[in-house]
């Protein structure tokens, strides 16, 4: 297993941050310990640290698996893990440069992600008890994070300097300290406000971050906690931080924004990472006139030829 320092676990690091992240299942996750595991054996073959991985040593490691018979699907999944294993020891400080980030190969197919209709995500925003403290700071932060389509990551890392209010923006600090200003509606700066005004209450009020937790910065696990917690009492049950980003994308998309003007929104590099939201709204359009339009479903009688 890979370490970094006495008491450092990157590997169970990163594994922790996918799942805060991503909300992935138990069996996801395994899966990704394991291509890990792969690399991580394959490295020390080859004898490398897996953290001084570069380009060419991973297009080997991929050469090796295809001559071992590896399925291309397995093959893009293991890609997968490294790129995102690699992404997170960037993010984090560990490495200098993302030897993954341009190796790609062939998905044989992309799983659409799961998002909240508006009803349920109405009901998320209802669930916290806003008659406590806590209550206000837990719907000011799912208010922010649906508002901004922001990263669980990203939330925790903006500071207070990175709202204004009076002009309905927060500055966000996106992957590969990529910076983008997002606009946030009226319900948003409501209850930020809200927050604001008792924020004293969780203690050490310099600190820089926005949102706190027991005098700390609000971290990336107590955010996804946060969120199952509220989610379960609105019975809108395994979801995580990123679902609210996923609703963000599908909302705005479903309402008429242009796939562009999200892509900024999210800070996306790729617009096709964007265009993903294109397949969901065609889906849910798809299924709403199935449900709804009265010819839907009647077959057309068959002419006799005679």
């Amino acid at each position: 297993m890979l370490r970094k320092g006495p008491n450092r676990d990157l590997v169970r690091e990163f594994l922790t941050y996918i799942q805060v992240e991503k909300g992935l299942s138990r069996n996801t996750l395994q899966s990704y310990a394991r291509d890990i595991a792969k690399l991580h054996s394959w490295a020390e073959t080859n004898h490398k640290p897996v953290e001084k991985l570069d380009r060419k040593d991973l297009r080997e490691w991929i050469a090796r698996m295809s001559r071992d018979g590896l399925a291309p699907s397995s093959i893009s999944r293991s890609v997968s893990a490294a790129r995102g294993f690699f992404n997170f020891l960037m993010l984090d400080g560990h490495v200098k440069r993302h030897p993954a980030e341009d190796i790609h190969t062939p998905q044989r197919y992309s799983r659409l992600p799961k998002f909240l209709s508006e009803d349920e995500m109405e009901r998320l925003l209802l669930a916290p008890d806003i008659k406590t403290d806590i209550g206000v700071r837990d719907r000011a932060m799912i208010e922010v994070l649906y508002a901004a389509g922001l990263r669980v990551s990203e939330l925790c890392g903006l500071r207070t300097h990175d709202v204004k209010l009076d002009a309905a923006l927060l500055t966000c600090h996106g992957k590969g300290s990529k910076e983008r200003q997002i606009p946030i509606g009226k319900s948003a700066v409501h209850w930020l406000q809200r927050y604001l005004s008792i924020r004293k209450q969780f203690g050490n009020e310099a600190k820089p971050e926005l949102f706190l937790h027991r005098g700390h910065a609000l971290s990336r696990q107590t955010a996804w906690s946060i969120i199952k917690t509220h989610a379960a009492t609105a019975g809108v049950p395994d979801i995580s931080p990123h679902t609210l980003r996923h609703s963000f994308g599908t909302h705005l998309m479903q309402h008429g924004a242009d796939s562009r003007s999200v892509q900024a929104l999210l800070g996306h590099s790729d617009i096709s990472t964007t265009e993903i939201y294109t397949h969901i709204t065609d889906l849910h359009m798809r299924k709403a006139y199935d449900r709804f339009h009265p010819r839907a479903r009647v077959r057309s009688p068959r002419v006799s030829k005679g």
